[in-house]
């Protein structure tokens, strides 16, 4: 089930990423091959991808995590209470500002009968974020599972109780489909007296959307040409990102932020892991992450469907972040 390491004072357990050269050439061979070429979003985040978005969520224009950070610091204790031993799970854990305010609201004696648990693709992520955890709460266990939520939930541990959360309306990543199979499996996690909190950003207006992706800085820009220099790296691939143009965009249809990679100039990039040359001309687009927007009717809607019992919402002041907290209907 797990290769195991000590790793920086906490536990790493690795859930198979020696499948992750191949389940990335199966990704990437899929998704440049379509009508419409696609890199599924979570390639973004080697430990270059992790520090680019650390920097976006400081960002002036980028509302959702200062907004998300406000909402959890006044519901920390909501969220946590009850919740007195047993895994601590955040799903595409990334950097730990969110968790440590939750960790703040324990005391330290209910800190030293938690475990928590970090799920992300990322190895170098997890330890960095997972290694500063264990230094500044010597009491906590700390356990980093390097695993893929989107297929990888059956793997991670079920002998304790389960607080589980997914922050930063990382949902808004999925399509409708994979959204619906997320939930279902989420749902086959919780055992009775578990609990689930869902991040979902609202849907508000285009303009501050749009400049939430498009910032004047361009770090945006960055960290979605960094897809690229993944794919370079693990598949052998001669993509120049400079020949890709950042394009963030509102679909109104569809209710999300679109990002694209656009050629700026007819391509041919070869792929040595494939044996491929993927081609695009000027102004087409590589598709490489969508955020769907929320409104609370559909989210109810879509919780329920899955099986799923809703039982708080939270919101800011605005309506532009809520957290859903959710167990096994």
């Amino acid at each position: 089930m797990y290769a195991a390491a000590k790793y920086h004072g906490l536990e790493v357990k690795d859930c198979g990423t020696e499948q992750r050269p191949n389940q990335i050439a199966r990704d990437v061979e899929r998704g440049l091959s379509a009508a419409q070429k696609f890199i599924p979003s979570k390639y973004f985040y080697d430990a270059r991808g992790s520090r680019l978005f650390d920097q976006i969520c400081r960002l002036p224009e980028y509302y959702p995590t200062r907004t998300e950070m406000i909402l959890l610091r006044a519901k920390a204790r909501a969220l946590i209470r009850d919740f007195d031993q047993g895994d601590l799970v955040e799903l595409g854990s990334g950097a730990n500002w969110k968790i440590r305010t939750l960790l703040n609201a324990m005391s330290d004696e209910t800190r030293s009968r938690v475990r928590y648990v970090a799920v992300d693709v990322s190895e170098s992520a997890l330890i960095r974020a997972g290694g500063e955890l264990a230094r500044l709460y010597p009491g906590l266990e700390v356990l980093a599972v390097i695993a893929d939520f989107t297929i990888d939930l059956h793997r991670l541990p079920t002998d304790r109780k389960k607080l589980m959360f997914f922050f930063g309306s990382t949902i808004g990543n999925l399509d409708r489909a994979e959204t619906a199979l997320f939930l279902q499996q989420i749902r086959a996690c919780l055992r009775p007296g578990d609990r689930f909190v869902l991040g979902m950003d609202m849907a508000k207006s285009i303009a501050l959307l749009e400049a939430a992706y498009n910032d004047s800085r361009q770090v945006t820009a960055a960290f979605n040409k960094n897809v690229l220099r993944v794919v370079n790296r693990e598949l052998s691939a001669d993509f120049v990102p400079d020949h890709f143009d950042h394009l963030a965009f509102f679909n109104e249809n569809e209710e999300r932020i679109e990002m694209h990679l656009q050629a700026n100039r007819d391509v041919a990039a070869h792929i040595r892991g494939l044996g491929m040359v993927v081609t695009l001309e000027k102004g087409e687009t590589i598709l490489t992450e969508i955020c769907r927007k929320f409104r609370r009717e559909s989210a109810e809607q879509m919780i329920a469907e899955a099986g799923l019992e809703l039982l708080a919402w939270h919101t800011d002041s605005r309506g532009w972040f809520s957290l859903a907290e959710i167990k096994a209907g």
